[in-house]
């Protein structure tokens, strides 16, 4: 697999805008669906529910650190990116004070981001390593990137309470990612998410509860839950998660798309 969109043989791809974002997909994604995709995006990103989310996400873009003064902050909840026809979604935790807090648009600007763009990369799902703002010219194909709480929380740890505010927007972006079979579970966080979502769109989770595990995989209604440590720093600069563990999980993800694809009756 090269590093980028696809090989020659691949058929012309056409484009769709979403959320300010360019987006590649295999096929036109319907217009219905798109338009249920800006209309979710809109709210979340009008959404106020949490008032300790909303008072430090706010706090930060008015009191950036000396490296981003002068920038002006998106400030708001964060609203998923990427292809809508994706047959695999990526599940994080939740957006970085100074990273997508600030650039709006998930894992971006920081170092999380860089790794899991560069990653999508080599895999093939995106069409550039690097993200850097909104409208840089990075485009997804066959890959959507969310996560499981949309404001920056303090110290990377929101609440129970928070958490469960937004697990129903996760629930619809999921659900209007119609052709998504495989799910990427970014950290613990976004493993115990994926399968509250799951469960609340009627999918049945096994008993006993599956654990997470960097490279785990389940079955959990009409989804394949893969599991991925977090690419945080803490991490990555401990080699925790290493470049060849995340190419391995991405690598199972695309191999799961192939599959879905090339199955009689697949769209």
């Amino acid at each position: 697999m090269g590093s980028g969109l696809g090989s020659r043989s691949d058929p012309p791809a056409r484009t769709a805008v979403v959320d300010d974002s360019v987006v590649v997909t295999d096929s036109q994604p319907q217009p219905a669906q798109v338009d249920a995709i800006d209309a979710l995006a809109a709210e979340i990103h009008a959404c106020r529910r949490c008032p300790r989310l909303v008072a430090w996400r706010e706090e930060r873009a008015a009191d950036p650190p000396a490296r981003f003064r002068g920038e002006e902050y998106w400030g708001k909840p964060l609203s998923g990116f990427g292809d809508p026809n994706a047959r695999v979604a990526l599940v994080g935790l939740a957006p970085a004070a100074h990273g997508a807090n600030r650039t709006g648009r998930m894992f971006t600007g920081d170092r999380s981001g860089d790794w899991l763009y560069a990653a999508l990369h080599r895999a093939g799902f995106a069409n550039q390593p690097g993200s850097e703002r909104r409208g840089d010219g990075l485009a997804l194909r066959d890959a959507y990137v969310t996560a499981v709480v949309r404001c920056a929380p303090p110290a990377n740890r929101p609440t129970p309470a928070e958490r469960d505010e937004c697990l129903p927007y996760l629930e619809r972006e999921l659900a209007l990612l119609r052709r998504c079979r495989t799910i990427v579970a970014l950290g613990a966080f976004g493993w115990d998410g994926a399968l509250r979502a799951i469960a609340a769109l009627g999918g049945e989770v096994p008993r006993p509860r599956p654990r997470f595990g960097h490279g785990g995989e389940v079955s959990v209604g009409r989804w394949a839950l893969l599991g991925c440590y977090h690419p945080s720093q803490q991490n990555t600069f401990t080699g925790r998660l290493t470049e060849p563990m995340l190419d391995t999980v991405l690598a199972r993800a695309r191999e799961l798309a192939i599959s879905q694809r090339d199955a009689p009756g697949s769209q």
